[in-house]
């Protein structure tokens, strides 16, 4: 959500800290807080003026009216106030119909005044700005400030002046204290912009003869700026309503939720209820809610929340966990259900998701068979089959009692399931489609693609006699009227409310056709593969994405497919060159974040030919989305969004990831336009509305999500006129939504007769007004603000201007199947025989992700699994590598012996890197190193030319010394013989002899492990062999040692062969394969590396070897 309610502390830090302004702001930064662990002795030490001055407290917990409510003690000393709060804190109390605990009081200097100094201020936003009420009278008694106040709206983009406020808010003030309150709104209202508050109400300002005093304030703030003011706001916390709890669950989700790029809500409502939801999307979640409280589940509803956005599989079972977790602490005498619904999703991998609730039950598994938990499943979305598929199965196994259910069956039809309302079919009916594919069962005639019309439907002429509508198949008292009131007139009332609405008609009627191009914003390959299927399906001529724009490459081209064929798709890194060379676009699809959508929309405006934008981030700051308003407006451009999946028209043009994958598309049937047009918020649920439609209609028409945020770019009303003035539409379909007053608007359309086409309308939320306390839904402006707004108001009006309003979301469809079947018997609509579209070639990958096809993989591995939320060395997460301090060693044992070796084994691996980390500039791998450094090369390239030279003669000793000596000790060969058998066969034995040390000068690097080695290890037998052999040949020469290379590859067998994580063969194998070397390659890379920097760092020049250190001869022919 967006705007948040800030506690009154929080809001006058703010405040104090950053307004500016010539009246004298009094007690700044002068208030306590005061909570049951307050240490007084130490409160009074950090605030001295608790000591001195007269007092009031007050609870700071987001209660309104708290004077009324005798929750302030007023004018005390600070005993008096610990004396007052012994009555108050900690006790529960009831405030409107919320009861909950007082536990943060907030402590202030008292202001001595008197009644006349008392004054009122509030500022808050609307679309068209932010308006500015103040009253001459202050306090307790203001009373109805919304008709007493004066009133000044600040347009967007526009500054507030002293002036204005003296002329049109400070009429009844005093003339000696207009200059000072002038001065001090006129800061209040840039510092509420600069902070970006939504809303900001002081009652009463107190102006006396010293200044200004800031007596009481309630504040909420734009919580999606927060990249923006970070810095001026800090870490701010946002408290829940009084009357709920804030529970640790809810911050680790909103954790979750912080840190993806998915949506993940979580609010307690009872955690003893029996009936817990885990829905997908913002629009769905209310309907699931709306249906339970509607079916008598309000006191039992123990949570609301959803999950949208792809989120992996991990982040969905972070969820679930949290969710199974919390239903499953008490016991219920009735036991409890589980409601995991959603609409149907429009991009994310429904399978994918399942599985992480799938993981999360079967952890769950023996807790929810003994709470007697019973699950409900419906579902619809890509790859959906296969979600409900492994969800059928976990209940199988698992013995818990999972009923499944997809596309053919009504959204909410399993909240009557689970609370007993409805039977629960024992082979739900599944529809016969998968992945790219409708599997097609009609035997009816085609007709081919070219003799497709305008619309799915035969339209009978505007002359033709209506006929009467028929009622069946719906209650009689389900609708106010089945008989559509004949207001065909547009009348001068409403023009008059049209102009002054900002309905200027200056912008097109219809957005999409055959012919529109579009720019994607973003490199969004998926949603552009998406639309060309789409495009194919439909029999469009050409492609509807003529380009794309990504700042962070080059220009280039983007493969994708058109059916069958290959084509190239041009990208480009700045828009103006985008809109140069395709003058024919006049639609940009914005996948920008957040954080650029605005400038990026700005910029695509400043082009005359789009005419068109749909923006799909959520979470721009609401400020932000008013400008890009009011340029639309100005620009006459349709905006379509923030956070949207888009709108689609069947049969020419969809936005990115609307309506799904071509599964959905075929079901839904809108590879072809139907007669029917909606308009919803919820990018999820217009596509649940695409598939009602479907089933009860002859389809869609066009269909537009405008986004879930407070200031859609475009209105309910914008489109609802749009389609008014479409002859292919024959009714519409309105999804509303709690929260804002657009839906009023369509109620005067009908009753002032410019709406004359049927409208099937519902508003979701009805279940906030059941709720305690405040509840904000999924999408951010699903909140009301006043009575007007609630959803229940909104659906009573609309019922009573004449738009068919059902009782519930759950006749939605029967409702919009009943006036659609009159129009068909009026001869409104004629319904056309069914067109076939073209089949589309399944994507590859899909096809594999549906278990479709198989392939070898091109690679396997078994080390490293970087696909998940964590990152796996040989299944262990890393986040338990560190837990458990594994070390490099044990981390090199996971990646390279698969094994979680012992801490001894670790520690030796280590000690081998670091003893061979560096053995000077003279040998061979660092001297290349050194002169590859000085010939100006780049890192890796000097270090390669160092690993180059390991081998046999230099650093590769390990595997051949160990090769050696374990082929030796274990075909039962004595040292001596050994010594013998490698001199008669002419060979090095490997791994003994060092250039500098010697029996009486040794190698302190290879004292230092054997000193480990010996301590450590459960056996050395191979060792020992080797230092018998050692003894043998340094009585022949003192510097034939074994030397650190032998001494290491030895050691690593007997590691091998005695750690106990190994079968012999499998030690073997290791030795065999270079494992060994690999000690001596990683160790020495970071002398080579070493030995570069310093090069680089001491910047020596261009190596010569000098001449008197070479031999020149002649070849031995020339010098005889």
């Amino acid at each position: 959500m967006s705007a948040k309610a800030i506690s009154e502390q929080t809001g006058k830090e703010f405040l104090y800290k950053h307004i500016c302004t010539t009246a004298a702001v009094q007690n700044r930064f002068r208030y306590a807080s005061v909570t049951c662990e307050t240490d007084w002795d130490r409160l009074a030490q950090e605030h001295p003026w608790l000591l001195t001055e007269r007092l009031v407290v007050k609870p700071d917990q987001l209660i309104k009216r708290r004077g009324k409510l005798g929750l302030v003690g007023i004018n005390l000393d600070l005993q008096g106030v610990q004396e007052w709060l012994k009555g108050h804190l900690m006790r529960e109390t009831t405030v409107g119909r919320a009861n909950g605990v007082l536990k943060n009081f907030l402590i202030e200097p008292f202001v001595p005044h008197e009644q006349e100094e008392e004054f009122y201020v509030c500022i808050y936003a609307t679309r068209e700005g932010d308006q500015v009420l103040f009253h001459h009278e202050g306090g307790v008694e203001v009373g109805d400030v919304d008709a007493k106040a004066q009133r000044l709206m600040v347009a967007v983009d526009e500054k507030l002046s002293g002036d204005e406020v003296k002329e049109q808010l400070l009429t009844n003030v005093p003339d000696d204290k207009k200059d000072v309150l002038s001065s001090f709104i006129v800061g209040l209202f840039n510092l509420y912009e600069d902070l970006y508050f939504t809303y900001l109400e002081i009652n009463p300002l107190v102006v006396t003869n010293e200044g200004v005093y800031v007596l009481d304030m309630a504040a909420k703030i734009d919580a999606t700026a927060d990249y923006l003011c970070k810095a001026k706001w800090g870490d701010v916390e946002f408290p829940p309503p009084f009357g709920r709890e804030a529970y640790p669950e809810e911050a680790y989700i909103a954790d979750l939720d912080a840190k993806s790029g998915a949506s993940l809500k979580l609010t307690l409502l009872n955690p003893r209820g029996r009936i817990w939801t885990m829905v997908a999307g913002g629009g769905a979640s209310v309907v699931y809610s709306d249906t339970i409280c509607d079916l008598g589940g309000v006191d039992e509803l123990a949570n609301y929340g959803e999950y949208s956005g792809a989120p992996s599989e991990q982040q969905t079972y972070d969820y679930a966990k949290t969710i199974l977790s919390l239903m499953t602490r008490e016991k219920h005498q009735q036991g409890k259900v589980l409601i995991i619904g959603g609409s149907i999703a429009n991009f994310t991998n429904v399978a994918a998701t399942f599985k992480g609730i799938v993981r999360a039950i079967k952890d769950y598994q023996g807790p929810l068979k003994e709470h007697e938990v019973t699950i409900f499943v419906r579902r619809g979305g890509p790859n959906y089959q296969e979600g409900l598929r492994v969800m059928g199965e976990v209940g199988k196994t698992t013995g818990i009692p999972i009923h499944v259910f997809g596309t053919e069956t009504h959204m909410t039809a399993i909240v009557g399931m689970a609370l007993g309302h409805r039977p629960i079919p024992n082979q739900p009916p599944m529809d016969a489609h998968t992945a790219n594919f409708l599997l097609n069962a009609s035997a009816s005639v085609v007709t081919p693609a070219a003799t497709r019309t305008a619309s799915f439907s035969e339209h009978r002429p505007a002359d033709s006699s209506p006929t009467k509508m028929s009622k069946a198949g719906l209650p009689a008292d389900s609708l106010q009227s089945l008989l559509w009131p004949s207001r065909n007139v547009v009348t001068a009332d409403w023009r008059e409310a049209q102009a002054s609405s900002g309905y200027s008609g200056a912008k097109a009627t219809t957005l999409f056709s055959k012919s529109t191009k579009s720019i994607v914003w973003g490199m969004q390959t998926r949603a552009v593969q998406g639309m060309l299927d789409f495009d194919y399906v439909c029999s469009r001529d050409e492609p509807s994405v003529a380009a794309m724009v990504y700042p962070f490459t080059g220009d280039h081209k983007q493969k994708f497919y058109w059916g069958h064929k290959e084509i190239l798709i041009p990208v480009y890194k700045n828009m103006a060159d985008a809109m140069k060379k395709h003058p024919e676009v006049d639609v940009i699809i914005s996948f920008a974040s957040l954080r650029s959508a605005f400038d990026s929309t700005m910029e695509a405006m400043q082009y005359s030919q789009i005419h068109t934008i749909a923006i799909i981030a959520e979470g721009i700051p609401e400020a932000q989305t008013r400008k890009m308003i009011k340029m639309a407006d100005e620009k006459g451009v349709t905006i379509i969004g923030p956070a949207t999946v888009g709108g689609i028209k069947p049969g020419c043009f969809k936005i990115g990831n609307t309506g799904g994958m071509l599964d959905n598309i075929l079901a839904s049937k809108l590879y072809r336009p139907g007669s029917v047009a909606y308009v919803s918020r919820s990018g999820g649920m217009s596509n649940e509305l695409n598939n009602i439609i479907s089933r009860t209609t002859d389809g869609v028409y066009e269909g537009v999500a405008i986004g879930g945020d407070r200031y859609p770019g475009s209105t309910f009303m914008d489109h609802v006129l749009r389609y008014q003035d479409t002859p292919g539409i024959k009714m519409m379909v309105v999804l509303g939504e709690i929260g804002g007053t657009e839906e009023y608007r369509i109620c005067q359309g009908i009753t002032e007769g410019r709406i004359t086409k049927p409208v099937v309308c519902w508003c979701i939320g009805t279940c906030a007004t059941m709720f305690s306390s405040e509840v904000q839904f999924g999408h951010a402006g699903a909140c009301a603000n006043q009575a007007s707004e609630t959803a229940v108001a909104k659906n009573q009006a609309l019922r009573e201007a004449g738009a068919y309003v059902p009782r519930s979301f759950d006749e939605l469809g029967d409702v919009i199947r009943t006036v659609y079947d009159n129009l068909v018997i009026c001869g409104t609509i004629v319904p056309a025989q069914e067109v076939p579209p073209p089949t589309v070639p399944m994507d590859y990958s899909w096809a594999r992700e549906l278990g479709l096809i198989r392939k070898p993989a091109s690679f396997m591995t078994s080390i490293c699994d970087e696909r998940g939320q964590e990152l796996i060395y040989a299944g262990m997460p890393i986040t338990e590598v560190f837990k458990e301090e594994m070390g490099l060693g044990g981390v090199l044992g996971l990646l390279w012996f698969q094994r979680r070796l012992p801490r001894y084994a670790c520690q030796f691996i280590e000690m081998c890197l670091m003893v061979t980390a560096d053995h000077g500039p003279a040998v061979s791998g660092a001297h290349n190193t050194i002169v590859c450094a000085r010939a100006g090369k780049d890192l890796i390239s000097s270090l390669t030319s160092g690993l180059l030279t390991i081998g046999d003669r230099f650093g590769g000793a390990l595997d051949a010394a160990a090769k050696q000596f374990s082929k030796a000790f274990d075909s039962g060969m004595l040292p001596m013989e050994f010594v013998n058998k490698m001199k008669k066969d002419g060979k090095l034995i490997m791994g003994i002899g060092h250039r500098v040390k010697s029996i009486n000068n040794p190698d302190m690097r290879v004292q230092i492990l054997k000193d480990f080695v010996k301590q450590q290890f459960p056996s050395t037998q191979l060792l020992d062999y080797a230092l018998d052999v050692e003894k043998i040949t340094t009585s022949k020469k003192p510097n034939l040692i074994l030397n650190v290379d032998g001494f290491i590859g030895v050691a690593f067998v007997d590691l091998l062969r005695t750690c106990g994580g190994f079968t012999r063969d499998e030690a073997d194998e290791f030795v065999e394969i270079g494992a060994l070397n690999g000690i001596f390659v990683l160790g020495r890379s970071m002398g080579f590396i070493g030995h570069y920097l310093d090069q680089k760092r001491l910047k020596q020049g261009l190596y010569r070897h000098p001449w008197d250190d070479i031999s020149y001869v002649l070849p031995e022919h020339m010098s005889m």
